[in-house]
């Protein structure tokens, strides 16, 4: 009797072990490193995280989720250089684009929005009434940032440039503060910092509308985009399926970003109009990556010029 029990139990053990093992039979790493980025309102982001839908979609292939808050699109680059970032929720156009001029690679995967409304140069309410007034002046900001290029396309529009501010590298809450606290002059903002700065006398000096176009991305790591394909597919259907969702559910999906934010839904509201939420990279995000490319190379931020469609895969196009 023994005997037949162990029989049963070696045999129950080695079909669970052959099942774990089909489970990896394709080698999936047990853990897969995607970035968090809330701001400035990126709410499929928002949505898939409150709502577990990676969590969800990865768990029948035995994948942990493992999500880490890096607002920053250069270090989220040099996260994915390093390897310990696969994939990159949210990124901005500029640190896609020198990141790539800098030789390490990063793929566009998705399009995340085209937040026109959402990035904005923001001074106090007795500072420059005038991009012209802040020559001289201090300005606060994420080097190496759609933000960042912002800034330096509305000082060359009015004839200015990169020297003619003093410009110090801080995070967006960091600059914040130090607006609030009369120590810079002007202070790059997004999202809902910009809405928090006005309830507290802070004055919008100008939009990224009419300077450029921001586009946020997903970007992905080529050398797991190359080795675990069907992955980056579960992800990227992932994120549509939220997109989708947003779109049947807008009011609950704006109140779900409204609260990680910890604005109101009216404010929540008004950020996702201002967001220009979307799915899918269009013909027209070309030219605005282009010109992109030609400014940063022109103000010298990028030694060699790149061209986007050698980093834009071919799911980041319309399916």
């Amino acid at each position: 009797m023994k005997r037949i029990l162990l029989f049963f139990l070696t045999l129950i053990f080695a079909v669970s072990a052959a099942w774990g093992q089909g489970r990896r039979s394709r080698n999936y790493p047990r853990v897969i490193n995607i970035s968090y980025v809330e701001s400035p309102f990126n709410l499929q982001i928002m949505v898939m995280k409150e709502r577990r839908m990676l969590e969800t979609a990865f768990a029948p292939h035995g994948i942990e989720v493992r999500w880490h808050d890096i607002n920053s699109g250069a270090d989220q680059t040099q996260a994915m250089a390093a390897g310990s970032l696969d994939i990159a929720s949210v990124i901005n156009s500029t640190s896609i684009i020198l990141a790539n001029a800098a030789g390490n690679p990063v793929h566009i995967a998705a399009l995340v929005s085209r937040p026109r409304q959402s990035f904005a140069l923001m001074v106090g309410p007795r500072g420059p009434r005038t991009i012209r007034d802040l020559k001289g002046k201090t300005v606060a900001g994420p080097k190496g940032t759609v933000l960042h290029q912002m800034l330096i396309a509305a000082l060359v529009k009015e004839g200015m440039g990169a020297s003619d501010v003093q410009f110090v590298q801080m995070g967006l809450p960091e600059a914040r503060t130090a607006l609030l606290a009369g120590r810079v002059d002007g202070a790059l903002q997004a999202a809902s910092l910009i809405i928090r700065n006005q309830e507290a006398g802070a004055r919008i000096l100008f939009t990224a509308d009419g300077y450029l176009t921001p586009l946020l991305f997903t970007a992905v790591r080529p050398a797991f985009a190359k080795q675990y394909p069907e992955l980056l597919t579960i992800y990227l259907d992932t994120q549509a399926a939220a997109y989708n969702w947003i779109a049947a559910n807008t009011q609950e999906a704006v109140a779900i970003g409204a609260r990680m934010q910890q604005i109101s839904p009216e404010d929540g509201m008004k950020l996702y109009r201002w967001g220009g939420i979307g799915s899918a990279v269009e013909p027209g995000d070309l030219p605005a990556l282009q010109a992109d490319v030609d400014f940063l190379y022109q103000q010298q931020m990028i030694d060699r010029r790149v061209n986007p469609p050698d980093f834009i895969l071919p799911q980041a196009y319309p399916r």
